[in-house]
């Protein structure tokens, strides 16, 4: 961008600058869609969860759209709450019965992912 700033030529420049602008346009946008699916999420859910299950899913949509990288394992959930396996295995069916959270796999492989939109 350096020859851009010798020259009368600004077409290099200003090709550049409408690609950072668009390109921050694009970030805002699925930041504000993802902040209404949040929402919507959170208030479809009220007085649905227990203490342990809303802290998981709050520390889950900190994540941003696709909550934990390679999705939320019930080890994960134990470690978050300090809850017992068995109690961890309910909590996360309730959460995939009230349409929180995706799962797939089986047994230890099972993985929990957010159920937006």
């Amino acid at each position: 961008m350096h020859r851009a700033s010798e020259t009368n030529h600004i077409d290099a420049w200003m090709g550049w600058f409408g690609n950072v602008v668009l390109e921050a346009q694009s970030r805002t946008l699925q930041n504000i869609r993802f902040l209404i699916e949040k929402t919507r999420f959170l208030d479809r859910l009220r007085d649905k969860l227990n203490t342990r299950q809303e802290k998981v899913l709050l520390r889950m949509l900190a994540e941003g759209p696709d909550g934990f990288q390679g999705g939320l394992s019930a080890q994960n959930y134990r470690s978050i709450t300090g809850t017992t396996s068995a109690t961890a295995t309910r909590d996360l069916a309730d959460l995939v019965f009230l349409g929180a959270l995706n799962r797939t796999g089986e047994n230890r492989y099972a993985r929990y992912s957010l159920c937006l939109g």
